[in-house]
């Protein structure tokens, strides 16, 4: 039995309330909601505490702009939902956007020494090669929301966008560490596609970036699950591309809610981007990094996974 469905049933127990049992066979289970859908894991709710540790930040060498903004630390809970278990590919993508016309205007990409926006560049063609099993880059949070919208219209299901705080407690899978796969720097490449050596050599400009010590054979995206998944059965929560989440931008967690959902106010020309790419070093491949970003920009090195959310009786 799972252990929060545990806890509950002793808690309920002990004060003579009644509990329905979420079925033990759904959780942790992956699904589709159709052919060509993107694959689902059920993940049960629970409690954890989010944001990054008390002196994860220096430990990390993280730079002062982007101190702060995971603090300060809180319990939140969050509610039975399921997760995209791969971040979707460039062919989901692309039946949305041939469904529904979707258009672009062009992609921001590393120059060298600043991002520039280039006409020619958007999801077909991110300025490197990819094939319809990497996942999609070069789109919006605007583009992201308007698939996850598609999506529900499709299934009849209610697909959206993660929280922030549904991210990080799937990213952490159950661990407390500032990664899922704990403090050692030689499992980097075993599990996330970020900023490394063959990166260093093939990427223009990139001969100077912090990288990791190791080689994770691509230089850009790697097809989805190409590296090792988490505790939860969730593959690229750290590295490839950078994942859009639903939230406004705030520029950190006072007043943030705790029980698990979006939050819906603050910047929300802004929206929140979580789990580094595969250009950043490994400072921003942690679980409690986050950035915002315009919701009408697209970056080669973004892109989304989609939530579901779930109801407590196991019924899909």
């Amino acid at each position: 039995m799972h252990r929060w469905t545990l806890a509950a049933l002793l808690l309920c127990a002990a004060t003579g309330t009644v509990a329905t049992e979420i079925p033990e066979r759904s959780l942790g289970k992956s699904f589709r909601d159709c052919a060509d859908c993107p694959e689902m894991v059920v993940i049960a709710g629970g409690p954890f505490v989010m944001g990054a540790a008390p002196g994860e930040e220096a430990r990390e060498n993280l730079a002062d702009t982007f101190r702060h903004r995971s603090e300060p630390q809180r319990e939140v809970m969050v509610q039975r939902f399921s997760m995209g278990k791969f971040e979707v590919t460039r062919g989901q993508y692309r039946q949305f956007a041939e469904a529904t016309r979707r258009g672009d205007d062009g992609c921001f990409v590393w120059a060298g020494a600043a991002f520039e926006k280039v006409a020619t560049n958007d999801w077909r063609d991110p300025g490197y090669a990819q094939d319809d099993n990497h996942p999609v880059a070069c789109v919006s949070w605007d583009d992201a929301d308007a698939y996850a919208r598609w999506l529900s219209k499709k299934t009849g299901k209610r697909y959206r966008l993660p929280s922030e705080a549904e991210w990080e407690y799937a990213a952490r899978a159950d661990t407390a560490t500032a990664r899922y796969w704990g403090g050692d720097d030689s499992e980097v490449c075993r599990h996330a596609n970020g900023a490394d050596r063959s990166a260093r050599t093939q990427v223009p400009g990139a001969d100077q970036w912090a990288v990791a010590d190791c080689d994770d054979r691509a230089a850009y995206t790697a097809p989805a699950g190409s590296y090792r998944a988490n505790a939860f059965g969730l593959h690229d929560m750290l590295g490839n591309v950078e994942e859009w989440m639903q939230d406004c931008w705030n520029g950190n967690y006072r007043g943030a809610p705790t029980d698990g959902s979006a939050w819906t106010t603050g910047d929300c020309t802004l929206r929140a981007v979580r789990g580094g790419s595969w250009d950043d070093a490994p400072v921003g491949l942690r679980a409690a990094y986050r950035v915002g970003s315009p919701t009408v920009i697209r970056v080669y090195r973004r892109g989304f996974r989609v939530a579901r959310e779930d109801r407590a009786d196991g019924a899909n």
